[in-house]
């Protein structure tokens, strides 16, 4: 069966940026949603909760609101990971302009979350980028945690991808972590990655760490590609050609296919979660494929 799932508490189908983790028996989810009953244009951003316990059909479980002043402008396209029986929550940030950045917060029940006393943790420094940093992604790679992100070129028009690392035992707070590079790791360069990639979704396998991304900006449409590296720092893409695509004309997804994010479960079977919709971006729909591996490549299993 689709998963097809959409958080319409705020009045309206919407939810993008999905994350999800098996946490006490129980999937959960988090994803961006949009108040636009606040006073202010465009709405405010925040991150809500779903549940599930079989990955298709899920449940609003709550919101995680905003507390603290550098989420006054709103937060959302949360990551998540498990670490020591706690709920990891990396997110951005909204409506700050080259000022947003990184932050981070912990969970013992996956419904309520502390924040790191040391937020922001990350935003980028050097030449080649605008100093921002958005659509975080975080996975345990050999000895350490890698960080990867989103960022702009200092005109703020290319959104490009980067990375840090932090040591294994750490807090992730904001003095752990290293920026890994001097460049962007991945710029758009094909003709469907138009001026964007953006929100990686990193897994490992076989000792490589395996980068799906977005291409290209909203509903332009946004598409999914694949890249592959040995050292977590320099990737290669395996096609050039996306590797999810947007639906056809009618299909729910064919305004877009974008926003990843890539789950293993328990038994090793491995889900890239996305996020799409048929208007243009009036409403935000997530669902998922499953991906097999052959040869040492990904590839989505058809039902």
């Amino acid at each position: 069966m689709m998963m097809y799932f959409a958080d319409t508490t705020k009045g309206r189908p919407f939810s993008k940026d999905p994350a999800v983790v098996k946490f006490k028996g129980s999937y959960y989810m988090y994803y961006s949603i949009n108040s636009p009953k606040e006073g202010k244009a465009g709405g405010i951003w925040g991150i809500g909760i779903a549940i599930s316990d079989d990955l298709t059909h899920w449940r609003v479980a709550g919101e995680i609101y905003r507390e603290l002043e550098y989420e006054a402008n709103g937060f959302c396209a949360p990551g998540a990971i498990v670490k020591d029986g706690q709920i990891h929550l990396f997110y951005q940030t909204y409506g700050n302009g080259a000022k947003d950045a990184i932050c981070h917060a912990v969970s013992e029940d996956g419904l309520h979350f502390c924040r790191n006393a040391s937020n922001p943790i990350f935003s980028p420094t050097g030449e080649w980028n605008n100093g921002r940093a958005i659509d975080a992604d975080v996975i345990r790679y050999h000895d350490k945690y890698y960080l990867y992100f989103a960022t702009r070129d200092p005109k703020g028009e290319i959104q490009m991808l980067g990375a840090a690392f932090t040591e294994a035992d750490s807090d992730f707070g904001r003095d752990s972590w290293v920026q890994a590079c001097s460049e962007p790791i991945l710029r758009p360069e094909l003709p469907w990655e138009g001026k964007c990639i953006e929100a990686a979704a990193v897994c490992v396998k076989d000792q490589k760490v395996f980068m799906f991304y977005a291409g290209n900006y909203n509903n332009m449409p946004q598409q999914i590609g694949c890249a592959v590296s040995r050292d977590g720092i320099h990737f290669r893409r395996i096609s050039d050609f996306p590797f999810l695509t947007n639906g056809e004309p009618g299909d729910w997804n064919s305004s877009e296919s974008g926003h990843p994010f890539l789950f293993k479960d328990e038994d090793d079977r491995t889900y890239l979660f996305y996020q799409g919709n048929n208007d243009n971006g009036k409403t935000w729909y997530i669902s998922k494929v499953e991906i097999g591996w052959q040869q040492g490549r990904p590839f989505i299993i058809r039902k």
